[in-house]
């Protein structure tokens, strides 16, 4: 007996259609944009020395976790997790150096 292809639209749309491709640009957006925000206070440290007020433990700690996501995207082979953490990887460390150095 062979089986012919149905007549109807598929059941599950592609990759990156309706509400998850929306979220998906909205999280690459957002991801840039906070990381956009946080140069300030990298550039405050190295440029003018003032690391008054910053926190070596949160800023730590948010550098772990980056490292973790990093992990995590790269086993799923998920770029927007990926990419994203590779520059929060760079933020975050260079937030943390600047807090040993001038704080």
């Amino acid at each position: 007996m062979t089986m012919l292809p149905a007549d109807c639209a598929p059941i599950n749309k592609p990759n990156g259609a309706g509400a998850a491709g929306v979220l998906e640009r909205v999280l690459r957006v957002m991801s840039v944009v906070t990381m956009l925000m946080t140069v300030p206070q990298v550039l405050n440290i190295w440029i003018d020395g003032n690391a008054g007020g910053v926190s070596m433990v949160s800023w730590s700690a948010y550098l772990v976790s980056a490292c973790l996501w990093l992990v995590y995207g790269l086993k799923k082979h998920d770029k927007t997790i990926y990419l994203a953490c590779i520059g929060w990887i760079v933020l975050d460390a260079a937030i943390v150096a600047g807090v040993m150095v001038h704080g």
